[in-house]
């Protein structure tokens, strides 16, 4: 099984995102892989990259995407950068158990 683009934390599980600003729709698809191998999240969002609302956006989609509430995603890393680390808070088990699926339908 090729690496999965999550961590478990101590107070849940980060999870790498790659951002597409300016998209046409606000989604998940699917899983980008780096050059140096890592693997990441990609998620697209209309909104512009401009003072915080790409990054809300991106809260919103991953939140809505793995049946969360916004207030259980939180940028850690990379807010000024399309390579982001979100906090997932809740039961790590469950929420390796939602990515996954979500992966899995997008390949």
């Amino acid at each position: 099984m090729p690496a999965r683009p999550y961590s478990t934390h101590a107070d849940g599980l980060r999870l790498a995102v790659r951002v597409t600003p300016k998209s046409a729709a606000d989604t998940i698809a699917g899983i980008h892989q780096a050059a140096d191998g890592t693997r990441s999240l990609k998620v697209r969002v209309r909104a512009q990259p401009e003072k915080g609302k790409a990054n809300k956006a991106v809260a919103v989609v991953v939140a809505k995407a793995l049946e969360l509430a916004r207030s259980d995603v939180s940028i850690i890393s990379g807010a000024k950068d399309r390579n982001k680390t979100l906090l997932l808070s809740g039961e790590t088990s469950e929420l390796t158990e939602r990515i996954d699926a979500l992966i899995d339908a997008q390949q």
